[in-house]
């Protein structure tokens, strides 16, 4: 048996968040038993962990061991969260770990007893058994909790260049851009030589990211912010942003600096606007209020959504094995994470806990060690 946080929507309009004890089965013969080691709490797995839930509401019950958390869903996000009803589910979109059984195989028992860093789902699991083909060996040294977040966020910073590289975009915008991720993609730009605008929302962001070598940061509270951006996009040349946003102003503030920045530089005037596309992607929703575009920015532009799993799906076994490598070779320098508190997965379930990593604000990521 093994102890597995996992999350339950239920009818009455409240989310339980609890320990489960669930059997770990034998492995299969291109399979490994994982003792999960490190596991971060990302964004992405807050949707599913909190399920739309007012976390200001969230109260906790029972012993200290095996608390249970409930809180409350608006009745206008229900709708959103109806499949998966009264369901309960493990949470923790990847981690790190020792391999402590190994099916038959001789790739599987190649991993017996070696550290591995795992994308698998259920990763806030004591134990957990995998696919060979899920577990990325980790090189000699490296710890579980080094290893620990080396698929989401440098999947995805990797999937942005690349995806800026396949469009034939030739630079980018990146928002949230002090965050872990924005961070890693920062240092990719630098390595690869890709231009990168930076858009974040505080002056100690902007210090941050200049400090590991951004040369264009725009504050988006600052009042200049507008001419900021368009100049640096004039700079660049950037015509494609991944915004971790989502909802409110930016997208479209996006949009408009870089018609702003294409009619700088345009021959003559059109009334439809400048036929350079412009695009921007909406990976995150670190704003929840509705996605607002005002008009202003011509009819060559684009808006949608962007997912690392589609991506990766797009791209290809082997592509997708070249960008594993790529991050297992710079874990400890391009994609180095850094955390502020390590918790076991009774105390991620601690209302103090959920307080801070619940913000997702930046420089206060938890990394959850189910075995600590």
């Amino acid at each position: 048996m093994t102890l597995q946080l996992r999350s339950t929507v239920k009818a009455e309009g409240t989310l339980e968040i609890s320990l489960a004890d669930i059997e770990v089965p034998e492995p299969g013969p291109n399979e490994v038993v994982v003792q999960v080691e490190a596991s971060p709490i990302n964004p992405s797995d807050l949707g599913l962990l909190f399920g739309m839930a007012d976390m200001t509401t969230a109260e906790v019950s029972g012993p200290a061991d095996n608390p249970v958390v409930t809180a409350n869903i608006p009745e206008g996000l229900m709708r959103n969260v109806a499949a998966r009803m009264d369901q309960s589910l493990p949470v923790g979109n990847e981690g790190a770990g020792v391999v402590v059984n190994a099916g038959s195989s001789e790739e599987a028992q190649a991993l017996m007893g070696k550290t591995v860093a795992v994308l698998g789902g259920a990763m806030y699991s004591q134990l957990r058994c995998l696919k060979v083909s899920q577990c990325l060996l980790l090189p000699e040294g490296i710890t579980p909790q080094e290893g620990a977040s080396c698929f989401v966020n440098p999947l995805t910073a990797l999937g942005m260049v690349e995806t800026m590289r396949t469009e034939g975009h030739s630079a980018l915008v990146h928002t949230a851009a002090a965050s872990n991720l924005g961070q890693m993609l920062q240092k990719i730009c630098l390595k690869d030589g890709v231009e990168l605008v930076n858009i974040v929302r505080k002056p100690e962001n902007v210090d941050l990211l200049k400090s590991i070598g951004a040369t264009q940061v725009c504050n988006s509270s600052a009042a200049s912010f507008l001419d900021d951006l368009t100049d640096a996009l004039v700079a660049t040349g950037a015509t494609l942003a991944f915004d971790a946003t989502g909802g409110g102003k930016l997208a479209g503030q996006i949009l408009a600096c870089m018609e702003a920045a294409a009619n700088k530089t345009a021959k003559e005037y059109s009334r439809y606007g400048s036929t350079v596309h412009k695009q921007v992607y909406i990976y995150g929703g670190l704003d929840r209020s509705p996605t607002e575009l005002t008009r202003n920015f011509g009819m060559a532009w684009g808006i949608g959504g962007w997912l690392l799993t589609p991506f990766l799906q797009k791209i290809g076994a082997e592509e997708t094995q070249k960008l594993k490598e790529r991050v297992a070779a710079e874990v400890k320098t391009t994609f180095a994470s850094s955390y502020t508190r390590e918790v076991s997965l009774a105390e991620a379930l601690q209302l103090d806990a959920i307080a801070v990593y619940g913000k997702q604000a930046t420089g206060e990521k938890f990394l959850i060690n189910p075995n600590k």
